[in-house]
């Protein structure tokens, strides 16, 4: 069967692989829909230190069970899922204590174990999670990148009049936008430093935007706020350089939600924490959200079409890596049709 497999930095290509084999407690998914992340980049290009080569890469995925391992119950062939890509083991503390997404011995599905760019792949059954009959298998493959817009915002914990500011306008910029409008945040402004996305936050109803290359954002922030500052800060943009400015423009008990993985060190003046008793929050993957956005996508409140850019069939998944690569402007979401 074709996979797309990633032999070393910068070395990747579609190649043939031998089919899996459903081990006990496991599922074998046909996949019909996987989505390029930022994160399937960087094992690209090399910058991801969990990634062992080689490896078929891929988190984002849906498809049709096709065959199901001893000991497997609740689910059958047959039925349409999508794929929760955190393996945790459930015994280590972050386990105990409810926060299985920072298991100590964690496996992400197509980081540490083989992903959903191939044609049918094996996964543990209790990361498979069930469709509404009604909810497409493209739009079931985008369940994962919103789990990471409500778990960083579940970290933030949003109170009613809240406003919020998101940095970056890229896949996780829109779907935080999306995420936040869903669960009744209504003032939120998004700033970005490339036009046509901050014209997509504004097609997918960003109360505002600010081009941070074109406008002084904290004085829009200190304007726009009559200089309380704003209480919620998502970090979408991953730049730690921002940090020293997401803690000026926080309001005094304002919460902030890191997503990069960035090594570089950030700047942060403890005078900012303290005088205003902030929040930084650091948010990792998500934490059993994927029956949440299931039913939020079920009920058309979250639009995933408006995040889709492209769709390209696996074998060109290549050319659309080099397109992401040299022009990561032109696209949002490239969606790759595997077929179920």
């Amino acid at each position: 069967m074709k996979a797309f497999q990633v032999t070393a930095p910068y070395d990747y290509a579609i190649t043939d692989v031998d089919r899996p084999v459903a081990a006990p407690g496991e599922v074998l998914v046909r996949v019909a829909y996987a989505g390029i992340c930022g994160s399937d980049m960087h094992i690209i290009h090399g910058d991801n230190a969990f990634v062992r080569f080689p490896r078929i890469t891929g988190h984002e995925f849906a498809g049709v069970i096709d065959a199901v391992g001893e000991g497997v119950d609740g689910i059958a062939v047959g039925d349409r899922v999508c794929v929760d890509p955190v393996v945790n083991c459930g015994h280590c503390y972050p386990c105990r204590v409810g926060r299985p997404n920072v298991c100590t011995d964690m496996e992400v599905v197509g980081v540490h174990r083989n992903g959903g760019f191939e044609e049918v792949v094996n996964i543990p059954a209790a990361n498979a999670h069930r469709l509404p009959e009604h909810l497409g298998l493209d739009a079931a493959a985008l369940v994962e990148p919103y789990t990471i817009a409500a778990n960083v915002l579940d970290r933030m914990q949003p109170v009613s009049g809240d406003r919020l500011l998101i940095f970056g306008a890229g896949v996780i910029g829109l779907t935080i936008l999306q995420m936040a409008q869903a669960l009744g945040i209504e003032d939120i402004t998004v700033t970005d430093v490339l036009e046509a996305r901050l014209a997509t936050a504004r097609e997918l109803g960003a109360t505002r935007t600010f081009n941070g290359q074109q406008q002084d954002v904290e004085a829009e922030v200190e304007t726009l706020t009559q200089g309380e500052g704003m209480p919620l800060i998502a970090d979408a943009a991953c730049v730690p350089a921002l940090l020293p400015q997401m803690l000026r423009i926080a309001s005094a008990a304002g919460r902030i939600g890191l997503l990069g993985f960035n090594p570089t060190p950030s700047d942060l003046v403890q005078l900012e924490v303290i005088k205003k008793e902030l929040t930084l929050v650091g948010s990792r993957l998500n934490n059993r959200k994927f029956p949440e956005v299931i039913e939020l996508m079920a009920t058309g409140r979250l639009d995933t079409q408006g995040l889709v850019s492209h769709r390209i069939a696996l074998a060109d998944m290549p050319e659309a890596i080099e397109m992401l690569d040299h022009q990561p402007e032109k696209a949002r979401k490239v969606l790759i049709d595997i077929g179920a």
